[in-house]
């Protein structure tokens, strides 16, 4: 593939998983009447069934990172050359803020919002280390010896995680930047946007450091 039909596909496909986060979390709070724990599950369910579908449809493209700490990641392991990360990057950002923005249009939102959803302290920061590193992990470990099962493994870790952690579990950079110009049920005020992402950034390199470590020596699929 072209590197820009790559860019195109890292884009679209990050439009879309935000179009699904922001979206379903809209629907999910109109229909559960007050009760957070039915919006979480509209929202987790949908999210994790759309993750694996888009990995499934880009991965044969791009490789389906559709999250700057995935790229971040292959460019260290020398993977993915810089600049082409950092294309990447530039195109997992510009794709979410259009798949908000998708969403509240969608909804028929104002379309330009700002989140004041606060999600701050020192649990909801380590909240997102862990889930950035269980999703890395993830997906190393199933590129390495499943990788026709990586779609599927992701969006069950995704769906699990949102339960299990503290944050719901963003994991991607890309995502919590454009989930700050949401001021819905998935928003997050752009003051705890600075504490997710050094905590996603820390863990998706933990993950790298320890899988390296771990799988050193086998015999990749």
């Amino acid at each position: 593939m072209t590197l820009p039909r790559r860019l195109v596909a890292e884009a679209l496909g990050t439009a879309l998983l935000l179009a699904i986060v922001i979206g379903s979390g809209v629907m999910g709070d109109r229909l559960a009447g007050g009760n957070d724990a039915i919006a979480l599950l509209g929202n987790t369910l949908s999210t994790g069934a759309g993750l694996a579908v888009l990995i499934t449809i880009f991965g044969p493209v791009s490789g389906a990172h559709l999250n700057p700490a995935v790229s971040l990641v292959f460019a260290l392991k020398r993977e993915l050359p810089p600049v082409t990360a950092l294309l990447y990057v530039a195109a997992q950002a510009a794709g979410a803020v259009a798949g908000v923005w998708a969403a509240h249009l969608m909804f028929d939102l104002p379309v330009l919002q700002e989140s004041i959803k606060l999600r701050a302290g020192p649990a909801q920061a380590f909240s997102e280390f862990v889930a950035t590193f269980g999703l890395l992990i993830t997906i190393l470990g199933t590129v390495r010896f499943r990788p026709d099962y990586t779609a599927t493994a992701v969006g069950l870790y995704i769906t699990s995680a949102y339960w299990f952690t503290a944050s719901t579990s963003f994991a991607n950079p890309a995502v919590t930047v454009a989930r700050s110009l949401s001021d819905t049920f998935a928003g997050i005020a752009p003051s705890s946007v600075p504490f997710f992402l050094g905590a996603q950034i820390t863990g998706a390199i933990t993950a790298m450091l320890v899988m390296q470590w771990m799988l050193r020596g086998t015999r990749p699929a």
